[in-house]
Parts: C-alpha cells; sequence; structure tokens
C-alpha cells in the first residue's frame, strides 16, 4: 500500500545560517502577512522567501513570487546555502511540545512516497485557489520544500522500534524552535539495512492524509501534466514521488485542535431569535461570560456540545439527539460522518439556521476560521464578526474512520498540532525532459 523510499535531502549548510530556528518557517497556509514580515526581518535565507514570497505590483508572467521562488532556491544551491546529502536517507523527525498541559513527543519520519492517489486516504475537501498557488510554485521550481503529514496505524510499532534503535544515543543533526517554543529534532538514517526494515513495515500499511491535502492533490495534478508532456523520472527524487512525514496514530502524542468558525454577512441576524430557533433541535445553556460558556464547552466534549458567542451574549448548544442528523443528511453520508461535531454544525446550525449552504463554504463569504479562542471573542467585540461557534477536537480515529468510507470532512475539520516546519528537509525533482 504505502511505497516509501529514501532520499537524497536538500538541507541548509549550519555553517551559512546564523541557527536553524532563524530561517524555518510555518507551513504556507500559516504565513499571514505580519507572520511573513518578520520571517523576513528574521534572517535574509528564511525558507518563507521561497515557500510564500512577497508580491510585487511589477509582477507578470516572467517575474513574479513564484519566478523569483525559483531563482532564489537555485541561487541557494549554487551558493551551498542549502546541500544535498549524499546518500539516499530517511530522517527521523521528532516534536517535543506542550498540549493540554503536557509536554508530549510526537515521533515520526521523513520519506518519499509514491505518489498513488487511489490508496491514499484524504478525510478533507480542498480549495481551487490554494491547489493553483501550489501549482504554479511546483512548476516553477521542481521541487518539494513541504511535508504532507501522513497518518498509519501500525499497532505492533515495528518502523518506530526501528528508527529508535537507529537512533538510540545520537545527537540530532537538526534542532530548531517554532514560535510557540516548540522543539524539532531531527536525525538522518542512511543505514540500509534500517531503510529496509522501515520499508517493509509500512509497505502494507494505509496511509492517510493529516494535514497537506493541497499538497497532495497539487502533486498528483504536477505528476499527471508532466506525464502528458511525455516527462520521465531521473530519479528517486521526481514527481512520481512526494515529500511526506509519516506518523504512526498508535504512537502516543498525537494533538489535533479545534477549528472554530467566525460568521459574518448574515442579514437580520438577531442572537436571541437564533438561539429561540436553535432550541428546537439543541438544548440552549446561556452563560454570563464567554469564559463559563468555553469551560461548559470543554467539559461538554463528545456530546456534540457547542459555543455560541455574539454581542447579545454566549450560550452553549448540545444537540439533544444525533438522529436529527439521519432526517437532515443521512442519505448521503455514513453514520459516522453524520455524527462529527464539524458536520452537525454544518447540517443542523449554519445551513438551516443561517442560511450558509455548501456553496457558501466553499466560497468562504461568511465564514472566517480561527485555532484560538482570543482571535474568536475580540473579532465579535469588534464587530468584525457576527458570532463566533466554538467546537471540540475532531480525534484522530475519526479522521481515519471518515477516509475509511471514501469520504471527507468539511474543510478546516481538523488542526494537527504542533505543525510540520518547512525548511528542515527539501526534496529537489530530477525529471529527463528529452
Amino acid at each position: 500500500m504505502a511505497e516509501i523510499n529514501a532520499f537524497r535531502g536538500v538541507r541548509y549548510d549550519a555553517k551559512k545560517i546564523s541557527s536553524l530556528t532563524d530561517v524555518v518557517t510555518p507551513p504556507y497556509d500559516r504565513v499571514p502577512e505580519d507572520v511573513q514580515t518578520t520571517l523576513y526581518a528574521r534572517s535574509p535565507l528564511n525558507m518563507v522567501r521561497i515557500i510564500k514570497g512577497r508580491a510585487e505590483l511589477s509582477d507578470d508572467e516572467r517575474n513574479n513570487v513564484y519566478t523569483r521562488a525559483a531563482r532564489t532556491f537555485q541561487e541557494w544551491l549554487a551558493s551551498g546555502v542549502l546541500v544535498r546529502d549524499p546518500e539516499p536517507s530517511l530522517y527521523v523527525y521528532h516534536q517535543e511540545y506542550t498540549f493540554g498541559g503536557q509536554r508530549l513527543v510526537r515521533k515520526g519520519v521523513m520519506a518519499l512516497a509514491k505518489l498513488e492517489p487511489e490508496k491514499v486516504h484524504a478525510h478533507e475537501k480542498t480549495l481551487k485557489g490554494p491547489k493553483e498557488d501550489r501549482l504554479k510554485l511546483m512548476r516553477a521550481s521542481e521541487a518539494n520544500f513541504e511535508h504532507v503529514f501522513m497518518l498509519y496505524h501500525d499497532a505492533k510499532r515495528v518502523a518506530d522500534r526501528a528508527l529508535s534503535a537507529a537512533i538510540a544515543d545520537r545527537t540530532p543533526e537538526m534542532i530548531a524552535e517554532d514560535a510557540d517554543r516548540n522543539q524539532h529534532r531531527v536525525w538522518r538514517i542512511s543505514d540500509p539495512k534500517t531503510i529496509a526494515a522501515v520499508q517493509a513495515a509500512l509497505r502494507d500499511k494505509d496511509l492517510y492524509i493529516a494535514d497537506g491535502h493541497h499538497r497532495y492533490e497539487t502533486s498528483v495534478n504536477y505528476m499527471r501534466e508532466c506525464r502528458e508532456r511525455g516527462w520521465t523520472p531521473a530519479a528517486t527524487e521526481s514527481f512520481d514521488a512526494r515529500l511526506m512525514t509519516l506518523f504512526n496514530v498508535a504512537e502516543p502524542g498525537m494533538s489535533i485542535r479545534p477549528i472554530h468558525r467566525m460568521v459574518h454577512g448574515v442579514p437580520g441576524f438577531a442572537p436571541q431569535a437564533f438561539l429561540t430557533k436553535a432550541s428546537e433541535c439543541f438544548e440552549v445553556a446561556r452563560y454570563a461570560s464567554f469564559e463559563d460558556m468555553e469551560k461548559a464547552v470543554s467539559a461538554g466534549e463528545g456530546k456534540h456540545t457547542f459555543g455560541f458567542y455574539a454581542r447579545g451574549g454566549a450560550a452553549t448548544l448540545r444537540l439533544r439527539d444525533e438522529r436529527v442528523m439521519d432526517d437532515l443528511i443521512g442519505g448521503s453520508w455514513s453514520k459516522d460522518y453524520c455524527r462529527l461535531d464539524v458536520s452537525i454544525l454544518h447540517a443542523a446550525i449554519l445551513e438551516p439556521l443561517l442560511g450558509i449552504d455548501a456553496k457558501a463554504l466553499e466560497e468562504q463569504t461568511n465564514i472566517n476560521y480561527s485555532v484560538t479562542l482570543e482571535k474568536g471573542k475580540k473579532c465579535v467585540e469588534s464587530g468584525a464578526e457576527q458570532m463566533f461557534f466554538i467546537l471540540n477536537a475532531t480525534s484522530a480515529d475519526e479522521v481515519v474512520r471518515i477516509a475509511d468510507h471514501g469520504e471527507k470532512m468539511p474543510q478546516k475539520s481538523t488542526d494537527f498540532y504542533p505543525k510540520l516546519l518547512t525548511g528542515l528537509v527539501l526534496s529537489k525533482m530530477e525529471i529527463r525532459k528529452s
């Protein structure tokens, strides 16, 4: 099922940079303008200049963010800022972080995996715009700068044990911190026996996209373009493989944050009238403060409890009977899908009570997203948003079950934390074009 390969990764030369922390970046979709500005100022060699460069008023077909990214990439390779490892390797990746008051370590492995979309399970819908953006960058650069975050399940932990043994008592080749002070550590593994053991352990495993659906679909689209042109792979690192980091869901340390919904542009919205309508399917409880409401949402985990905040006050909405979802969308979706909190929010609240249908969600005409409660609260209080809905997190088991059904959750259903840093290990494609 999973054909993974060692590869000659491209990495920063430690002698050419002040620190790895100064040159890595979050994934492109987590780089708003203020973060981009911070990263530009941090180092002239920060990877953000490639994955999400600044647009200029004079941009045209010959000179734009994508062509400048490709040119910068080639310049860094030529000058030795970026170097290619001499032999094919796997890269063990540990993320040590704090979540829910606990210190955790999530352990994965970076590899190139063959692009086989019919064998890879996706769980989330994608949007057209981000895929077009990433495809333009891939065409210009012929490289994988960012990883697809993949899950697999192996209760026996065969690959994990082989990788742990290979790095025992070894110092990581790379150490960096992200903006939340989480530590990211990477070890390079070039031992053929270890690589073969990991390949064998994963060969019969299904792969599930946790994060990076747009990146994966973009790679598939680019592969098809290359084949249509008659191009062929010239090495393991080519257009028919994708840079991924794979994590075993049977390993501890897997954390998912909810992605909350901020709503605007609803004509005639009145908070009290909305809550009255919602009470037909939900138990509505009002709270004196945002903080009290948020605590009640957390306590209601697993019970389809949502937080609601508007200028008219704070409340929780708890679904009375799951069977209402069978009536709303049960004919089109599995029971697992119908029981997802994000499905309930969309099908039982946003569309019937606020008129926000699938088309509006796709076009993002009424919805903005936030992983932090502070942002949603402030946006409501400032008047930038009419209301804020708080959700509990989707679980890793739910992600796998939905993917096994061949279904896709609404976009922005999961936020795996922490994100994979971009700039630790890259992959430059080798393409035969004659």
